[in-house]
């Protein structure tokens, strides 16, 4: 998918924007779209406020010009915008390929609205092609990692459960400081209770199912910019 198709999509979004709005800001590739037309805007007057879901992107807000605030001082988003790595029908997502799904859902929660932009790659019958990214504590890490294999089995989960990371000596270390174990469903057939078991582990901290939390997507496809929305 071409990188001019995924920036038109990050345009659609951008178009939404009005002065006074506080913003979540993603992460990804398609996000950093986003958060460079936005800071186009603000460079030509837009009055905004954003809250970044990662170290990198709040980098590139601030180079962007972006004026950025945090959720201890604000009490409430009106918007984010983020990538996502599948989109099922229902909007579902999943994400955190790129390792920052706690601080993009503590935004999104945080949100009156959810909008994701990405390519239509992203689109999937049934979540769980795409491996699901367990945020997971440096603590009992062996404990947690058992107790997630086990609710793999349970849920028919047609592939293994990775440490992220070149070795086990060196793995992923999240912006929060701890690790991600990236299980292999090929399909999830019960998201909601797959949710609710992973968080009943003490280790796990977060996961990367966004669950009716996104109400509209503009996917970019070789035709133009579809725009997906809730219960469509």
């Amino acid at each position: 998918m071409s990188e001019a198709l995924k920036r038109e999509a990050a345009a659609r979004a951008v178009a939404e924007i009005s002065s006074g709005m506080k913003l979540g800001l993603g992460t990804g590739s398609t996000a950093r779209h986003f958060v460079e037309l936005l800071g186009e805007r603000v460079a030509e007057g837009l009055d905004i406020v954003g809250v970044p879901t990662s170290e990198a992107t709040a980098r590139q807000a601030q180079e962007c010009g972006i004026p950025l605030s945090d959720l201890d001082t604000l009490d409430r988003l009106d918007l984010t915008v983020d990538g996502a790595d599948e989109i099922d029908p229902s909007l579902n997502l999943i994400k955190g390929g790129g390792g920052a799904l706690l601080r993009e859902k503590i935004v999104a929660a945080a949100s009156d609205a959810m909008i994701v932009i990405a390519d239509s790659s992203k689109i999937v019958d049934a979540l769980g092609r795409f491996p699901l990214p367990i945020e997971v504590n440096r603590f009992g890490l062996g404990a947690t990692r058992r107790a997630v294999a086990d609710i793999m089995r349970r849920h028919n989960a047609q592939g293994e459960l990775k440490l992220r990371g070149p070795s086990a000596e060196a793995p992923f270390v999240t912006d929060g400081g701890h690790l991600i174990l990236d299980a292999f469903f090929g399909r999830i057939s019960q998201p909601e209770a797959l949710s609710s078991e992973l968080l009943d582990i003490p280790g796990v901290v977060q996961h990367g199912l966004f669950l009716k939390m996104c109400r509209k997507a503009y996917v970019a496809t070789p035709n133009g910019v579809e725009t997906l929305l809730k219960g469509n």
